[in-house]
């Protein structure tokens, strides 16, 4: 071990905070989250003896625990299921873990790695330092050299401005909120948005009896498997998920892009928006506006749709090329081409949501972080961290688990090794040179 890396062993200092009752504690490194990115940046942490502290508002993967809905699943198979020195070992590679086996899982890697956790510790303000940071927390006052953000990409629901328009009968629910079809009022559910939190959360309810409505607008078009293998696995074994953010041309676009239609179950089904239309639930375009109580919709349904079956067809040639030119296309079964995405004959353009037959509206509109306790000036106008691959722009500040933060993967459990391996080797060369 190089001999300028700081010792693992904590400290407390006996200054004292600005109101001169409590002693600040000292570290050198202080990680905010204590979920797969948070204990996966520790782990780093530790192999370099960097003494550190990860600080948790609930208790480990909180969000798994908290922000779920009752049937949810990981969407990657659990043979993908992997953490630094720790991945699956059960008798269902192909299956989907739930919510609770994912709280598991990653339980059993902060014992194994006896990550430093400091559950129930809510931090309210983090603000430079000459020499690093000062971290306010519900449980005490901490200096440190070094802060890395893993608090999730994930924070709060983003619903329009628009929902304070809809009328008061009509009940209002993010994904936050949701947590089964009986928990809803009876009657019709108009679900906006057709990412994978949207479609899955329509086939629920639809499935539960109800009628239900989807507003579509961009979305990304998936099976769940191809040629006999999970897509996921593909996008794994053909290097998409490895691409760099450095390398990719609409580096912010990429960002931005909503997670694929996919759902993992036992039956390993595709789940895209033909599915869903036989099922019985009628697609809409993108709700753009709300008048007199009336939801409008944009027409181009058609447009939509062709666009995503455009972009899913230029993957599955990804993989058929990967596949012929590594010499494993004998492995699977013949390439595969899906039909188009059927449009509706007639969409409709308007829903009255004062006549009963909506009783719930259900925001599946995605979601952002929230930075409300970062007093650094690093956060954009639209609430986005800046940060070049995980290195934010304020001296001895990093970040973990944000979208394409350094690969196309690295939001996924499996993809938070690298990432993390390599932002912490950052931090520590920081502190080398600041010592």
């Amino acid at each position: 071990m190089p001999s300028s890396t700081p010792s693992p062993t904590r400290r407390t200092s006996p200054s004292r905070s600005p109101e001169g009752d409590r002693a600040i504690e000292h570290t050198t490194a202080v990680v905010i989250g204590a979920g797969h990115a948070g204990l996966a940046a520790s782990h780093f942490l530790t192999e370099r003896s960097i003494d550190h502290l990860v600080l948790e508002r609930g208790e480990v993967a909180n969000s798994w625990r908290s922000e779920r809905w009752e049937s949810l699943r990981l969407l990657t198979p659990n043979r993908q299921s992997r953490l630094p020195g720790h991945r699956y070992q059960g008798p269902d590679p192909d299956g989907y873990m739930t919510n609770g086996e994912v709280v598991e899982f990653i339980e059993r890697f902060a014992a194994l790695t006896r990550a430093p956790v400091r559950a129930g510790t809510n931090v309210t303000s983090v603000r430079r330092t000459d020499d690093g940071y000062h971290v306010a927390t519900s449980r005490g006052e901490i200096r440190c050299r070094s802060v890395v953000i893993a608090s999730g990409a994930c924070n709060q629901p983003v619903v329009p401005p628009l929902r304070d328009a809809v009328p008061a009968h009509v009940e209002q629910v993010t994904p936050f909120g949701y947590h089964s079809p009986g928990k809803l009022p009876d009657g019709g559910v108009l679900v906006v948005g057709a990412s994978a939190t949207g479609v899955q959360l329509a086939d629920e309810l639809r499935r539960s009896g109800r009628p239900v409505i989807l507003s579509v607008g961009e979305h990304v078009r998936l099976p769940r498997t191809y040629r006999g293998r999970d897509v996921l696995g593909w996008m794994d074994a053909s290097g998409v998920w490895d691409q760099r953010y450095d390398n990719i041309d609409d580096l912010v676009r990429a960002r931005r892009l909503p997670s694929p239609q996919l759902v993992g179950t036992p039956e390993r089904r595709t789940l895209d928006l033909n599915a869903l239309a036989t099922a019985g639930v009628e697609l809409v375009g993108r709700w753009s506006a709300l008048r007199d109580g009336h939801a409008l919709f944009s027409g181009g349904l058609r447009n939509v749709f062709s666009l995503a079956d455009l972009k899913l067809e230029r993957l599955l040639e990804t993989f058929d090329e990967w596949a012929r030119t590594n010499g494993h296309d004998d492995e699977f079964g013949p390439p595969e081409r899906f039909v188009p995405t059927r449009p509706p004959e007639s969409p409709r353009l308007r829903l009255d949501l004062r006549g009963g037959e909506i009783r719930t509206i259900v925001w599946a509109t995605g979601f952002r972080p929230d930075y409300r306790w970062l007093d650094v000036p690093v956060v954009d106008g639209k609430g986005r961290l800046r940060h070049d691959g995980g290195t934010v722009d304020s001296p001895g500040m990093y970040a973990l688990g944000l979208p394409v933060l350094r690969r196309r993967k690295s939001t996924f459990i499996h993809g938070i090794e690298d990432d993390a391996r390599e932002v912490i080797a950052t931090l520590s060369r920081h502190l080398a040179t600041r010592r």
